[in-house]
Order: structure tokens, then sequence, then C-alpha cells
């Protein structure tokens, strides 16, 4: 049986709510609606910024089963934010906060901590899914160790086949070196030295284990925890406050869970589609900052010099793969383009469509289409 939840809205209304209120924060008394009694004690925090139809799906697995859902929204456009939302807004155990600038995510998950209310707090991304009955396990995971701090859920494509992040080692300056150069293929023999931080390639085990990082995407953390080890740093405007988490929470003597019967849908992406470059600079910003905060007393100065300037290398690389993949698509698209006047005025041909045994060159068009949008995938430094 989960634990019932304890009553924090008293200590919540002197949390700067009222200050809240003012910049657009819209606090409801609470109601208690006709559902079942066993939703999970835990308030549900998720950090929008100009995501899509994602949002909607994410905020309805989350209400399904948490007892509180706060979204902070980081000042996305209103025209589409508004109607967007405009079907669940109303719900009773939707508290939606409008914050007028975008602060960055770890600012955004401790301002719904502040105003949150339930014993457990899961840090959920827009872009992410629960399945049913994956928040009680998380729950559960933490109940049945005290000294548990937090857990992450088993993270998947929609295809069901495990990311990359949800459960890892912490990514030290070696790991990073060894994984952004392509040398983890040497750890079958060397495991020792090529490790990669990356987990999700090993045997899934058969219950909660402990590992030394999860994901922010979907991070479940404990009250007492959030109370001892301090809230996320906010010096970091996105990607890594999750690690930074993660590694003060072990320095205080805490155990992180990964539970692999709680898969969580992750349609990557959902908020950083339109700025690539804006958020590969944060990520790779945030990097650098982990190592100098973690690790600067570990490694040699000159050490920490060679992997900044690896940092930002690779950085100016993706950019320059961005860059070139986004003059590559716009060529494609207006030879495409070309082509499809010219064959508007001649005279009508027959096209075969290519078959299931056809091999289809190229970009992988068929003939009488036109050429598909390059995508580039890039290996991110740290998820």
């Amino acid at each position: 049986m989960l634990a019932h939840p304890t009553d924090r809205a008293a200590a919540a209304a002197g949390d700067g709510v009222v200050d809240l209120a003012v910049a657009g924060c819209e606090p409801r008394a609470p109601e208690l609606p006709a559902e079942p009694p066993d939703r999970v004690p835990v308030t549900v925090v998720v950090v929008n910024y100009n995501a899509d139809h994602v949002l909607i799906d994410c905020l309805e697995s989350a209400l399904r089963e948490a007892e509180e859902v706060v979204l902070v929204d980081n000042a996305s456009r209103p025209e589409t934010f508004e109607p967007l939302i405009a079907g669940v807004a109303a719900h009773p155990r939707l508290r939606v906060v409008r914050v007028p600038e975008n602060r960055g995510f770890a600012a955004g998950c401790n301002l719904g901590t502040a105003i949150s209310t339930q014993p457990y707090v899961l840090y959920l991304n827009p872009d992410c899914n629960l399945t049913p009955g994956s928040l009680a396990r998380l729950c559960r995971a933490v109940q049945e160790h005290p000294r548990a701090a937090m857990a992450g859920g088993r993270l998947t494509y929609p295809d069901g086949v495990e990311q990359g992040g949800g459960r890892r080692a912490v990514p030290t300056p070696w790991r990073s070196f060894v994984r952004g150069f392509g040398l983890a293929r040497f750890a079958r023999r060397w495991p020792k030295v090529f490790d990669d931080f990356h987990l999700h390639r090993q045997p899934l085990p058969s219950g909660p284990v402990p590992v030394e990082a999860i994901s922010g995407a979907c991070m479940f953390v404990t009250r007492r925890a959030i109370d001892d080890v301090g809230p996320l740093d906010e010096g970091y405007f996105l990607h890594c406050e999750d690690l930074d988490l993660c590694a003060r929470a072990r320095q205080r003597g805490w155990d992180i869970l990964f539970v692999p019967d709680a898969p969580i849908v992750h349609h990557k992406g959902g908020c950083s589609r339109d700025r690539p470059v804006f958020v590969e600079w944060h990520k790779h910003k945030g990097m650098v900052r982990f190592y100098r905060k973690h690790f600067h007393r570990d490694y040699p100065g000159i050490l920490m010099l060679v992997v900044t300037v690896g940092v930002w290398i690779r950085f100016t690389a993706l950019v320059a793969r961005m860059q070139t993949a986004a003059v590559l698509q716009g060529l494609g698209n207006r030879i495409g383009k070309g082509l499809g006047r010219a064959g508007a005025s001649a005279p009508a041909v027959p096209v075969r469509h290519a078959g299931a045994n056809d091999r289809v060159g190229g970009g992988g068009t068929a003939y009488g289409t036109a050429a598909a949008p390059m995508r580039v995938a890039s290996r991110p430094f740290t998820t």
C-alpha cells in the first residue's frame, strides 16, 4: 500500500505563492473530485517551453495517477500555449504557473517544487508519457528503500526500445572522452578502462537496483532528500542539472534507484526542435560546469583544460554539421520543387512505386517524390 499523502498545503502558502500569482500563477482551492482514492501521493512537476501536443499527452498521463500536477510554463508563445492547454487547464488537480521569462529547466522545477503539497515530487519532461502503474512502482521502490533519495524509470522510445540515459554511471571526464571519441567499443576487452556511462545495453535487472545517475526526464524524488540535498542547481540552464543532483545526493550518502518495471515513453526533443544550437550550447556549457564543480580536485588542471577544450571543439563541430545539413536540406527542397514544376509541364509518365524488394537509392526517395528532409543524428555528450 502506498503511504497516505501528508498535508503540506499550509506550508506551501508561505512559499511565495502570493508573489507567483502576480507573475501569472493561478492557484485554486483544492477540490476532491469523485475519483478512485488510490492516486499516488506525488506532485508531478512539468516544465514546458513551446511544446506541442505531446504536452497534453504528458499531462493526461500524469493526471490519471498523481495526486497533484504542476505545470510551469517558461514563457511559451501565448498564441500557441493557451489554446493548447485550454482543454485541461481547469482540471482540479492541475496548477498552471505562467512565468514571464524563461529562467531554465532547473529554475522551473524548483518553482514547481516550492508550491507542491505532496511528500514526493516527480520531475517529468513534457515529451514523456507515464505508462499505467509506473508512478506507483516508482513510489513503492523508494518506500521500500529508506536510503533512496530518488528513482528513475525505464525510458523507452515509442516502439518500446530502451533509451540511453535512464540508467547510467556518472560521466566523468574520462568516460565522456571515451564516449565522445568512440572508444567504448573497446570495453569488451578492457571494460574497466573503456566503460561507457550509459547502461541501457546491459541486461535489464529483475527489480530496482542502485545506479550512479538517472535522467531528469523522469526523476522521482523524496521530500526528505530535497530538504537534505537542496534544490536543483539553477546555474544549469538546460541539461546536466540532473547529473548534479544525483552527484550531490550520493555525496550525502543517499541511494539512487533504477526501476526497470516502470516504463516511461520519451518522445525526445518535444521542447528543443526549434532551437537545436541553443540547446546544444547549454548542454555543453552545463557539462563544463559539471566537470569543474565535481572533478576539479580529482583531475590535474591541465587535463581539465584539455577536457574543456574538447567539449567546445565538439560543440563547434556539431554546429557545423547542423549548418551543413540545413544548407543541403534547403538545396534539396529547391531541386525537388524545380523537378515538380518540370514534371507538371511534361506529359504524364506512369510511375512504378518501389516494392518491398526494391532498393531505393539516394536519400531514401523513390522516383516521382520530392527529396526528403535530411536528418543528422548526433550523439549527445551526456544523454
